[in-house]
């Protein structure tokens, strides 16, 4: 029984009843320690049963917090089986987390998206609640992968309940709604005590209810301290714990006394227990045996109710009884508890640790525990224990447990008295907590490391981990100068042209990202001194910004090249931290060959990589490029929403050149309003951010559009001298089209103009549209300028047809603030039209997930394969088309072919 819950248990019981409908959610229950944040998971399993419903249960061991997996083991163990339906990677992947075969398990997103998938398939069936309690003592790999698929729940009929304690790695469970258990009512205490601790005295009564501060496991623990005298109030004052400052520490405390009234032997095994705190009872009685102790040795604990056993677990009633037995104990007995458990897990049979045995899975894991109990009985240095544990982070590097990795690596550097060894494990140590995105304790412990006492290939790793943890916690001109720095050490280098092109790559991208001129040269300046066959093309940074080049001198095509071929590649070779620049590149290029509809789906899940592995650097550009977007579409909430995010992180950051692309999202937001003055301000501010030339020059055009229908023609001559530097020098047609709009806007705002030279730069514009690759947005806007200008000059059958053509572009792209100028100027001259003749895309109805499914589907993957590609699940994307069908007036995935040939480049 609750008590006091009500509105909780209601919320819970929601989430269920939405699940037995085959809807889904997520929810974070998180307190203080006993707040009843287990009791309420309970409450749920109990539902759930009642209703026929399937549960699974994982719990966070504090012992295995270094063991990838392990958390994901204890969930998915009993469902093993249910795992051939899933995509071949996914499956894979999974098998190799749970010890069901040998190899590396998958990456972060593979690993999530597996998990995702698994439950979805187990959820066919009927209704799924998964319970993950003590969440803040689950492995990291565990953890990530479940918190992914959590985020991702859809239409599955599954529910997933975090139980976290609060003040103990308080950020593991992000992105997820939260309930916060906040103590007992009066009512509920004073009801509690009554049914549960009857025989208090007022007194005593009153001294516990002030000291719990209505948390329920304090008002029945604290009780337990007192002696018979003192629960009857016989004894005064009333002995509670003092000078304690929340209830948890009281709790403990009290959990500290009855654990001394227990005999010194029953104390040794549990101490040991709560060293390893596995709850398995065979490696306990192993290891106690070196310690003089029997099982009849526990009878006094379980009698106490502290610790609960069966045939082969022990476990403890609460987390605070094993800490409070853990942290009570001098330092010699613990370790002597590890070194107790370490000799035991050394000898332990295979396949008794949990599932059978198979391949060497569970022996790896059993070495990975004796290296950390040799480790934690380890009080000063020792190279054997050193070896254990850099062993243990290299097997946990090739689970892809990153953050355990880390770990692992820098307990290994503690224990080593070689310096040099020392060093290179603390690299290590840092290589992995970055490939964890854990990037504060990254910069920690690459400020521990002497850098001129690695190698030069070390030192270049390094150096570029250095830099990606500058671009996300600092700025990118202190990156820039790192890696330019660690190129100059390089250079001399035998053999390292191919890391100085890659490092050099790098810097360019960072100083071009800071928006600084003097530091663009001198990164292009070496550039230009590299070797020739070590010139960009060879790896991912070399490609990006061989596509960022393209991209800058108006060679669209090339640039979609370029970032196809790396986002292709990312995915195939599973280098998910290159993919968050390789799918904003991809969603630039594709945005400036009109294909929206695709370049929001990159952005969108640029974005969502970006966030997941705290990429907050490439997050901002993400969010600039969909503000853009949004801008396009007249969705003025989503676009000042995003660029407001993307400006507040790049501001402080110096992120110049995302802060430039926000400003201009918002400057072609207004522009397309009609708001010409709020549009010049918004471009000028764009283009106060970076000093180059060749960054400027895409807002340059919207620049002197905003200038002269603002009506400050003086304010677009010096834009104007730039855009034809750069027009010039790009030499491509869309840089000779967007030139020659401009030259006929400012000729026409001229008072003396002539307007044979206005209709000849528009007409010639375009020409070079349609000379080059189509870039439908541009083209609209290109006719809608002539037809407006014609209007002006009274030839309404030329400005008819040129106003219809735009009209029609922009309906199609969805540009609606666009379309809706055309529309006005053709009512001007009398055309009968109203927005309810618009001929706007159908898939423009359809949200940014619903447009990405369909066209994947329309593209002929199933089901499954959209899942993989998108991290959903197969449940999902079937819901997605389900609602997406009628929203497109079709009944079967057979008509989305020719309903995509038709909406090409929908917004």
């Amino acid at each position: 029984m609750l008590y006091g819950r009500g509105a909780e248990q209601d919320r819970v019981d929601q989430l269920l009843s939405r699940a037995r409908k085959g809807e889904s959610g997520a929810l974070v229950i998180h307190g203080e320690a006993g707040i009843g944040k287990t009791a309420l998971l309970a409450h749920a399993a109990q539902r759930t049963a009642e209703g026929h419903g399937r549960v699974l249960r994982t719990v966070g061991i504090e012992s295995e917090m270094e063991l990838p997996f392990g958390g994901l083991h204890q969930l998915l163990r009993s469902v093993a089986d249910r795992l051939d339906p899933l995509h071949v990677a996914q499956a894979s992947a999974l098998r190799a987390a749970l010890g069901l075969t040998g190899g590396p398990a998958g990456d972060r997103f593979t690993m999530g998206a597996a998990v995702l998938a698994a439950l979805a398939e187990v959820a066919s069936d009927g209704p799924l609640l998964c319970l993950v309690d003590d969440a803040q003592w689950l492995d990291g790999a565990s953890l990530d992968a479940l918190t992914f698929a959590a985020r991702r729940l859809h239409g599955e009929g599954v529910v997933m309940l975090f139980g976290l304690r609060d003040g103990v790695r308080a950020d593991a469970v992000t992105g997820l709604p939260r309930l916060h258990l906040q103590g007992l009512d009066p009512l509920a205490v004073h009801t509690l005590l009554a049914d549960r601790v009857p025989d208090l005295s007022p007194f005593a009564r009153g001294r516990i209810i002030e000291q719990s501060c209505g948390n329920p496991l304090a008002l029945l623990e604290l009780p337990a301290a007192l002696t018979a005298e003192q629960r009857a109030g016989r004894v005064n004052p009333i002995t509670l714990p003092a000078g304690l400052v929340t209830p948890a520490s009281r709790i403990q405390e009290s959990f500290q006394e009855q654990v001394r009234r227990l005999p010194d032997p029953t104390r040794t095994m549990l101490l040991v227990a709560a060293a390893d705190d596995s709850g398995d009872l065979d490696l306990l009685l192993r290891a106690s045996t070196r310690l003089g102790t029997t099982l009849e040795d526990l009878e006094p604990a379980e009698a106490a109710t502290l610790v609960q056993l069966t045939e082969h677990t022990l476990t403890f009633r609460h987390p605070l009884v094993r800490s409070a037995t853990y942290q009570d104990a001098a330092l010699a007995r613990r370790v002597a508890a590890h070194r107790a458990l370490a000799e035991a897990l050394a000898e332990h049979p295979a396949g008794t640790l949990g599932t059978p045995a198979t391949g060497n899975t569970h022996a790896d894991r059993r070495a990975d525990r004796r290296a950390w109990h040799l480790a934690a009985a380890t009080t000063g240095t020792d190279e054997a224990v050193a070896e254990a544990m850099e062993e243990a982070a290299i097997r946990a590097g090739g689970r892809r447990g990153a953050a355990a990795a880390s770990a692992a690596y820098e307990r290994a550097a503690q224990l080593t008295a070689d310096p040099a060894r020392r060093t290179r494990l603390l690299a290590a140590a840092a290589f992995t907590s970055a490939e964890a995105a854990q990037f504060p304790r990254t910069a920690a412990l690459t400020d521990r490391i002497d850098a001129l006492a690695l190698d030069p290939a070390t030192f270049t790793d390094l150096a570029r981990v250095r830099a990606i943890v500058e671009l996300d916690q600092g700025s990118p001109r202190r990156a820039a100068h790192i890696l330019m720095e660690c190129a100059d050490r390089i250079r001399s280098s035998p053999d390292r042209d191919s890391d100085l092109a890659a490092v050099l790559a790098e810097a360019l991208q960072a100083a071009q990202s800071s928006g600084a001129a003097d530091l663009i040269a001198e990164a292009e300046t070496r550039m230009a001194a590299l070797p020739a066959d070590s010139a960009p093309g060879a790896g991912f940074p070399e490609r990006i910004t061989a596509g960022g080049r393209a991209q800058l001198r108006a060679d669209h095509v090339a640039a979609h090249r370029e970032a196809a071929a790396c986002v292709r590649d990312c995915r195939a070779q599973h280098v998910i931290g290159w993919l968050p620049t390789s799918l904003h590149l991809l969603a630039q290029a594709q945005s400036a060959i009109g294909r929206y509809q695709e370049a929001g789906a990159a952005a969108e899940e640029g974005l969502a990589v970006a966030e997941e592995f705290g990429r907050n650097h490439r997050g901002t550009y993400l969010r600039a490029t969909l503000a853009t977007l949004a801008a396009l579409r007249g969705d003025g909430e989503r676009c000042t929403t995003l660029a407001t995010a993307a400006l507040a992180y790049a501001d402080p950051h110096g992120i110049n050149l995302a802060a430039a692309h926000a400003h201009r999202a918002l400057g072609l937001l207004a522009l397309g309003l009609g708001r010409a003055e709020d549009a010049l301000a918004q471009l000028e501010a764009a283009d106060a951010r970076v000093d180059h030339p060749t960054l400027s020059a895409p807002l340059l055009p919207d620049l002197v559009e905003a200038a002269v229908r603002a009506g400050c023609r003086d304010r677009t001559a010096e834009p104007m001298s730039r855009l034809e530097a750069w027009a010039s020098a790009a030499g491509q047609p869309a840089a000779t089209a967007l030139l020659h709009r401009c030259r006929a806007l400012t000729e026409a705002s001229n008072g003396s103009a002539r307007t044979q030279a206005v209709a000849e730069h528009f007409a010639a514009a375009l020409h070079a549209h349609t000379d080059g690759p189509v870039q439908p947005f541009e083209h609209g806007r290109t006719e809608l300028l002539f037809g407006e200008w014609l209007r002006r000059e009274r030839r309404r059958t030329d400005a008819r047809h040129r106003l219809h053509a735009a009209l029609e572009t922009f309906e199609t792209l969805g540009a609606l603030p666009w379309a809706s100028r055309a529309r006005t100027e053709l009512q001007a001259i009398g055309e009968p039209l109203s927005p309810d003749t618009a001929t706007r895309s159908p898939l423009a109805r359809l949200s940014p997930q619903e447009r990405e499914v369909v066209r994947l589907a329309a593209g002929g993957a199933t089901n499954r394969e959209i899942a993989t590609q998108l991290f959903l699940s197969p449940r999902t994307v079937g819901h997605h088309l389900y609602r997406a069908f009628p929203k497109l007036g079709i009944t079967s995935r057979t008509d989305l072919p020719s309903l995509l040939d038709r909406s090409t480049g929908s917004v």
